[in-house]
């Protein structure tokens, strides 16, 4: 009999993996519209992704619903439950990057109006840095890698030097050059919600430390079992 609960558990986590792993194809898919229409200054590729963003949102309930639904009926311990906690906060995040990607986005649909600035190369640079890094974090949850996840922590680093680069030059161009100043905004706000989706790419990252390792690492905290 305990056998069976046990085998009956692992099923059901295991399809809690499987649905997180679907929303988090349809964010990095969001994401690459949204990139995709920036760059190449292609309004087309913005079309998809509210479509997108209303899958993940269902995809949220239907997470949330399926880990509350072991967490009352299966009692998951140690390692299971850490794991269930997880998929819990990583869900939150995926939800979350997937408005990141909405209001890129938006304010993508306005800056293609404008004239081109030579500084949406940074935020090409930016955004082929974050989206690695979001691969790497799914990635990490998929192998249950704790080490490959402590590597993402100093990406974030990296990025959070892209974004102030980012702000920096933009606003010395728009001293310099006043006419393109709501171009200029729409970049540094695109640079900043590119940062946000790499925070959500570190709070993953965490979450596979604790779901492996038992070692709660958020806030420099070193806790562990």
């Amino acid at each position: 009999m305990e056998h069976s609960l046990e085998r009956a558990l692992d099923t059901q986590i295991e399809e809690a993996k499987r649905l997180i792993l679907i929303m988090a194809g349809s964010v990095e898919l969001a994401l690459f519209e949204a990139t995709e229409a920036l760059l190449g200054r292609n309004p087309s590729k913005l079309k998809n992704i509210h479509q997108i963003e209303n899958k993940i949102n269902e995809d949220h309930i239907k997470i949330d619903e399926c880990c509350l639904n072991i967490l009352a009926k299966q009692s998951p311990v140690a390692k299971d439950l850490r794991i269930i906690l997880s998929i819990l906060k990583i869900n939150t995040d995926l939800e979350r990057m997937g408005d990141q990607c909405t209001n890129i986005a938006y304010t993508t649909q306005d800056y293609l109006s404008r004239k081109e600035l030579r500084q949406v190369s940074l935020i090409s640079e930016m955004s082929e840095f974050v989206r690695a890094m979001v691969k790497k974090s799914l990635d990490c949850f998929v192998r249950g890698d704790a080490v490959g996840a402590k590597s993402i922590l100093v990406m974030d680093d990296e990025v959070d030097e892209r974004k102030n680069r980012v702000f920096r030059e933009l606003c010395e161009h728009m001293k310099k050059n006043p006419d393109d100043v709501d171009a200029s905004l729409d970049l540094i706000l695109i640079a900043r919600n590119f940062e946000r989706l790499g925070d959500h790419a570190t709070n993953i990252a965490e979450d596979v430390i604790f779901a492996y390792t038992g070692s709660d690492i958020r806030h420099g905290g070193k806790s562990g079992s």
